[in-house]
């Protein structure tokens, strides 16, 4: 059945579904939802050290490269986001692009990479806290062998379930806190650019010297490269979540697109500016604790501009991880609950509840909310648990952004996109660079994935004991993940599938006369039949 076309660009009709969720972001607060994922006070910070530790200050040219390279894909986004800026952005927007098999793969895994992600940004808050204050570091004294990865257990757990509490509270409080934390993060980077900036003690000559990096490596410099690179490709990602908060958004189809870009573009300024200064200012770059997990960045802040201007600034970053832990829950939420209300998921009828007073789905927030803390606790004893929580789910997120983007490119091949002419306008069309910028961002986001999964010991297994399955693990994982996911579609749940009755717009539950619903195993769409 044909989704009815709506006069109103915002309506949900227009998808054969129902208004059910609370329409109230405006423009700021939906381009903070963008910069609060990426948020380059959380990740820059969060792995600095690693980049800088695998390739040196060279390292920093790797930012402008993933930018460049997720800008084709932002560009994409934005396109999409103007026709369908509908919760669950990619799950939905590769609905309309591909095979139900393809589009139910690209929504489980963005949803299993959220999930995890979300435990890896909580994660942050180790690296943090105890270098503002001693007393948290709750577990030992931090200089154990477990210390670090316990109590950056402890931490993440407690943000996790505040970020439960306020996301199950409804989208306004969600959102009023992310906007505030965002203004603060925006401000902090500001201030802390010029302040790194005042400081500089070295000239741009740094970037271009390898020092050493690389040498004994089968590749050179340019191996070690690729893996400090991941610093930045584990940052510059998350933008989608703009328009995954579309059924949320005031004029979503004009707002989501324009989030999106500047969220992408704010991020790559502010963020570079951050590495080129700090690099740049930096007392003692051959000091081992700049490329170290309890040092980085941090340290240099807290080196150059010491006591209470350093520890200040220390503050705003714990503030930005706070804001970007509840802006990848608030999307990991949106995509639990686009895949459930079609009968994607199990138990589907109680995942996709709304709360009838907070007009948010309180159930899929708790359960992501528990969920997200079991991968921490599994990986509680290992030292490593940053890099590879980290690079099994951006190998996940850079997989379902490919489902998205080759189906794209398929359609712009075929002549099927742009749309043709349907009455509505598009909030966002690239024209005739629509070709060339999607090309690019199929090859981007197949290079990095690559990059991202190869065995490299130093991502999966950094520390003893070096097990073959060990630096294995995050191919075993995806591969995992993706063949039994797509086994579970396949085997079941294809056979549910449709548009639960409770969400359904009116037209698509009640079928005019003469016409007839397609069984919901038949559905050409998973949002074409109704289950009721």
């Amino acid at each position: 059945m044909e989704p009815s076309k709506s006069n109103d660009s915002s309506g949900m009709d227009e998808f054969g579904y129902t208004q059910t969720l609370d329409r109230s972001i405006g423009k700021f607060a939906s381009f903070a939802a963008g910069v609060s994922y990426i948020s380059i006070l959380t990740g820059v910070f969060q792995l600095f050290y690693f980049g800088f530790s695998m390739a040196g200050p060279a390292y920093a040219w790797s930012w402008p490269i993933v930018f460049v390279g997720q800008l084709m894909v932002a560009l994409c986004f934005a396109e999409l986001a103007g026709r369908y800026p509908v919760a669950g952005s990619v799950y939905n927007w590769a609905k309309r692009l591909s095979t139900g098999t393809m589009s139910w793969l690209a929504g489980w895994l963005l949803l299993l990479s959220s999930i995890m992600a979300l435990g890896s940004v909580a994660l942050a808050l180790q690296i943090t806290l105890p270098q503002l204050w001693s007393g948290f570091q709750f577990v030992g004294d931090g200089s154990g062998p477990f210390d670090f990865a316990m109590n950056g257990v402890v931490l993440a757990t407690i943000m996790i379930t505040l970020s439960t509490l306020i996301n199950a509270f409804g989208v306004k409080l969600m959102t009023r806190i992310n906007s505030i934390g965002v203004f603060v993060e925006l401000i902090a980077a500001l201030l802390l650019i010029l302040a790194l900036g005042w400081h500089v003690v070295r000239g741009p000559e740094v970037f271009f010297d390898t020092a050493g990096f690389g040498e004994g490596h089968d590749l050179g410099f340019f191996g070690v490269f690729l893996i400090g690179a991941m610093a930045s490709g584990y940052v510059m990602y998350g933008f989608d979540t703009a328009s995954s908060l579309g059924e949320e958004t005031k004029d979503p189809k004009k707002t989501a697109p324009k989030a999106i870009l500047r969220a992408v573009t704010a991020s790559f300024l502010l963020g570079g500016l951050m590495l080129l200064f700090g690099i740049l200012a930096a007392p003692d770059l051959s000091d081992p604790k700049v490329g170290h997990a309890d040092g980085g960045l941090q340290y240099i802040v807290l080196s150059v501009l010491g006591g209470p201007f350093g520890k200040a600034f220390l503050v705003c970053i714990v503030v930005a991880v706070v804001v970007c832990t509840l802006a990848v829950h608030a999307a990991a939420i949106r995509m639990m609950f686009a895949m459930a209300r079609d009968n994607n998921l199990p138990f589907s009828r109680q995942l996709s509840k709304v709360d009838p007073v907070r007009r948010t789905p309180t159930v899929a927030a708790i359960v992501i909310g528990v969920i997200a803390v079991i991968p921490l606790l599994i990986n509680v004893m290992q030292p490593a648990i940053f890099t590879i929580l980290s690079s099994i789910s951006i190998v996940l997120i850079y997989m379902s952004y490919l489902l998205v983007t080759v189906p794209l490119l398929r359609k712009r091949f075929l002549k099927k996109w742009p749309l043709a002419n349907d009455g509505s306008e598009p909030g966002f069309c690239m024209g005739k660079w629509g070709l060339p910028v999607n090309i690019v961002a199929v090859l981007w986001g197949g290079a990095m994935t690559l990059n991202l999964i190869w065995p490299r010991q130093e991502i999966y297994n950094s520390v003893p004991p070096f097990e073959w399955y060990l630096q294995w693990g995050g191919v075993i994982f995806v591969a995992t993940v993706t063949v039994g996911g797509a086994l579970l579609y396949r085997l079941k749940i294809r056979h549910q599938t449709g548009v639960l009755a409770e969400h359904a717009a009116a037209v698509a539950a009640h079928p005019a006369s003469g016409e007839q619903a397609r069984p919901a195993g038949e559905a050409a769409n998973p949002s074409a039949a109704v289950v009721p």
